[in-house]
């Protein structure tokens, strides 16, 4: 068995970690950290634990008891990430971090887009970026793990092969995305509480989120993104918006076989003519994408949905790391979502 630490097990991240290792052949959770839960039983924050993890309980953080893990998840605040990773890669097998921290190769992007100067040079350098589907052979290699964001996942998936293909313009790039409450994270904040989100849909981040260079960074394009947040615990909603080089030669038809060949051998995507939703990728590693073009405007439209916890943060990063282990990169996970 390949024994896990995951730091910051206490979050909806480390806690979707937590029932992804569950069904894990090869991995152990032998260390868990949440130190503002440390001491508590993981299954008294998190009942849906009890039955895989009846005597875990949170720790606090503690550098000789990681070290003595093959492979270590962070599912911590990005400045956290940012001090911890340079003290213990190259020390254990394997670190996946689902931060920001190793994500922008430009360090100089972090100040204006993160708030925080980047200081580990090397180890930003050394990070591959987590997306299986765009950098597998990459993460064979790999001992530092960027795990992407969330909205980056659905956005990148959709735009990435009809760029590589040259089927759309690079620039004048919209992405309108929408997520389910749990990608603000389990602390409570106003923006988040019941009252807030109930019956309401609403856009944030407006021209400044902080995903944005990261999606330019993956697809080569220059985008627009707007993400809004939308009542439901789960899921991302991504609509994109792109002009096609060649108008006169593009059709639904040949957008759809674009992303067919792209993800052909891929497990976890799906490219159908029919519309996604989040509903049907919840609680799967699944990415399922559709795309249209209208004559009418003269628009490509390419649709994605998953979940943000999933394929967008814990599912994503265990998939990387059955990659950069030599693991069966399905080890793990589910292709199938949760419905009703």
């Amino acid at each position: 068995m390949i024994s896990v630490g995951i730091l910051g097990a206490s979050g909806f991240v480390g806690a979707e970690l937590l029932r992804i290792c569950a069904a894990h052949s090869e991995f152990e959770v032998v260390y868990a950290t949440g130190d503002t839960q440390a001491g508590s039983l993981a299954s008294s924050l998190y009942p849906s634990l009890t039955t895989a993890y009846p005597n875990l309980i949170f720790d606090e953080y503690s550098l000789e008891k990681t070290l003595k893990c093959d492979v270590v998840f962070l599912a911590l605040p990005h400045e956290a990430s940012l001090q911890i990773v340079p003290e213990i890669i190259n020390k254990v097998r394997l670190v996946v971090d689902c931060s920001a921290a190793f994500r922008l190769k430009d360090s100089a992007l972090y100040p204006s887009w993160y708030g925080f100067e980047h200081n580990a040079e090397a180890e930003l350098a050394a990070a591959v970026y987590g997306l299986p589907e765009l950098y597998r052979q990459e993460l064979k290699s790999a001992k530092l793990i960027a795990t992407p964001g969330c909205y980056v996942t659905a956005a990148s998936l959709a735009l990435a092969p009809l760029v590589k293909a040259n089927v759309i313009s690079t620039t004048g790039v919209i992405v309108d995305a929408a997520s389910g409450v749990s990608g603000a994270g389990r602390a409570l904040k106003s923006t988040n509480s019941f009252c807030t989100v109930d019956e309401d849909f609403t856009a944030y981040g407006l021209l400044d989120h902080r995903h944005t260079p990261e999606i330019e960074q993956v697809t080569g394009a220059q985008i627009l993104f707007t993400p809004h947040l939308a009542p439901m615990n789960r899921g991302i909603l991504a609509t994109c918006y792109a002009r096609p080089i060649d108008a006169a030669n593009t059709s639904t038809a040949s957008l759809l076989a674009v992303l067919s060949r792209a993800y052909a051998r891929e497990p976890f995507v799906a490219v159908r003519p029919a519309s996604p939703s989040t509903k049907a990728t919840l609680g799967s590693n699944s990415v399922h994408l559709s795309a249209r073009f209208d004559q009418r405007t003269g628009y490509v439209v390419v649709l994605s949905a998953i979940d943000n916890l999933t394929k967008g943060a814990a599912g994503g990063a265990v998939q990387a790391a059955n990659v950069a282990l030599g693991l069966d990169e399905t080890t793990g996970l589910s292709k199938v979502g949760m419905y009703p």
